[in-house]
């Protein structure tokens, strides 16, 4: 019988965090889902137990950074012990460096790196413990190449990439793997929110499904493997 496997994923009720939620299901994955709309992860929670496997919805704003971690503790508790972290949760921001209101770069630097960070801290003793587990860090093209109009994303996610690569290797004599993926621009509802001023072709970018899938891939990877670093491209470039 193939070993059963638990993730936790953050921003799961909708874009990438949904259609990865559904591609684990899909492949016998329990699910720890969470994100700040407990409606929405109750429907995505329900399409993930048409596939047989446990699917949670927990409520977690992840921009309170301070209770973070003893909430994801407790959601391990619940939940069982997580093997698959996939932190996706996230936020846009466009505006020029000089126009970069503190309070601003604060919460997106909260949400997009910290959150992340104490995420990570919350996982990491049980993951120790059992000598085995994957993180999957969802940091972005932004995270390796500036753009103009984009600093306070691109510093988190150039951030989050240093975490990722500080993390694989203090952590790899525990066994655990650590993953970042950097997907170029993906058709999510982050282009609709109000912290997002930008006019892109959406029908030319990455679909979440397309993303889900290679971060399906990493998690499946026969353990003694890891794909460290995966930049994810649109074939139409980047915008």
């Amino acid at each position: 019988m193939a070993q059963e496997r638990r993730a936790l994923i953050t921003g799961a009720s909708s874009g990438i965090g949904k259609a990865t939620a559904h591609a684990f299901a899909e492949n016998g994955i329990h699910v720890a889902l969470v994100s700040r709309s407990q409606s929405k992860l109750a429907e995505v929670a329900k399409a993930a137990m048409d596939y047989g496997v446990t699917a949670k919805a927990y409520s977690v704003d992840l921009a309170n950074v301070a209770e973070v971690s003893e909430q994801i503790t407790a959601i391990a508790q619940d939940f069982g012990a997580i093997d698959i972290l996939v932190n996706n949760a996230g936020m846009g921001y466009t505006g020029t460096l000089q126009d970069t209101p503190l309070s601003d770069w604060q919460t997106v630097l909260d949400l997009n790196l910290t959150s992340v960070f104490q995420c990570i801290q919350a996982v990491l003793p049980g993951m120790r413990q059992r000598q085995t587990g994957t993180i999957i860090n969802i940091a972005s093209v932004a995270g390796h190449q500036a753009f103009a109009n984009w600093g306070a994303y691109c510093v988190s996610k150039f951030g989050l990439v240093a975490l990722s690569k500080t993390l694989a290797i203090e952590e790899r004599a525990n066994g655990i793997r650590v993953v970042t993926i950097s997907p170029g621009s993906v058709n999510t509802p982050i282009w609709d929110t109000d912290t997002v001023q930008a006019d892109f072709e959406r029908s030319h970018m990455l679909t979440p499904e397309i993303v889900a899938q290679s971060i399906l891939y990493t998690a499946l990877l026969p353990e003694q493997a890891v794909v460290e670093e995966l930049i994810l491209m649109s074939n139409a470039g980047t915008f």
